[in-house]
């Protein structure tokens, strides 16, 4: 078995962990009506969409997700969330310095510069991983967020493990493409199950806000093509996507990140389909290091 579908089975247990540790870690965490920035890069960034949209349908406050990249370092922000794995990142740890003691970071690895660029730290070594293709520490990461905010994950847990059992929607051997669409806080899950198949399989996904993909995306869905949905499906959607001869995934009983959990295994049965090695992605390392 792979690093990545390992730790893909240990999920779970791992959120169980996550959320005992959100009860511990509230200090560091933003308080109501805090004006919040979370940031992180490919997979972390994410995670930190769906955080953010989470938090303020929550009623807890303003909260922006951007690429590590993209931040705006002159907006004024009362706490800054950074999520990274690595703990290395050359564009996180940017901006963890200018942030100063706005900063929180969630990490993987605590024997690098987030930790020590930080104010407050909230570290999950036991979620951290040998892959290079990120599962377990985003999907952990997440569900402390998601916790902090209240909400009860005990279902989430239990749909976590059955979603490593449930058949997959969609045979490797002949889906062409497919396009992984959400809404609200589930863009994020579509963005990052899109990613999870470019990065294990070097598959052909685009992700899209689920309302917006009838707004030009729809013209490429065909028969051998799918279209998978996380979360809320808008009105007719459905019907109009199998109108074009593709296929419609959607699971409305299963917690979403844990529906992202079976699209993590679809992601590495591509690769096994296609002879790859998902432990060894094209042209991908563990943490970009910029010079």
């Amino acid at each position: 078995m792979t690093y990545v579908a390992e730790e893909i089975n240990s999920q779970p247990d791992l959120w169980r962990r996550a959320v005992t540790q959100a009860a511990e870690a509230t200090g560091a965490l933003p308080r109501g009506g805090e004006r919040v920035a979370v940031v992180g890069c490919g997979t972390s960034w994410f995670m930190a969409m769906a955080y953010a949209a989470l938090r303020e349908a929550a009623g807890q406050g303003e909260t922006d997700a951007f690429a590590g990249s993209e931040f705006p370092v002159d907006r004024p922000y009362d706490r800054i969330v950074a999520i990274t794995r690595s703990g290395t990142t050359t564009e996180v740890l940017d901006i963890l310095r200018k942030a100063g003691d706005r900063s929180t970071v969630l990490v993987g690895d605590v024997d690098t510069p987030a930790v020590t660029l930080a104010r407050d730290v909230i570290a999950l070594p036991w979620a951290d991983e040998r892959s290079v293709v990120q599962t377990r520490f985003a999907t952990s990461a997440l569900t402390l967020l998601r916790a902090s905010l209240g909400e009860d994950l005990a279902k989430a847990a239990d749909d976590a493990r059955r979603a490593l059992d449930l058949p997959l929607p969609l045979d490797p051997a002949t889906i062409e493409q497919v396009t992984f669409v959400g809404r609200g806080w589930t863009n994020g899950l579509a963005q990052e199950a899109a990613l999870k198949c470019r990065e294990a399989a070097t598959f052909w996904t685009e992700a899209y806000p689920a309302m917006d993909f009838r707004h030009g995306p729809i013209s490429i869905s065909t028969t051998g093509r799918a279209v998978w949905a996380f979360g809320e499906v808008p009105a007719g959607l459905r019907e109009d996507v199998e109108a074009t001869g593709a296929t419609f995934v959607h699971d409305p009983d299963i917690d979403p990140v844990a529906h992202l959990i079976v699209a993590q295994r679809f992601a590495v049965a591509l690769a096994e389909h296609k002879g790859l090695n998902p432990d060894e992605p094209r042209h991908l390392t563990r943490s970009v290091v910029l010079s």
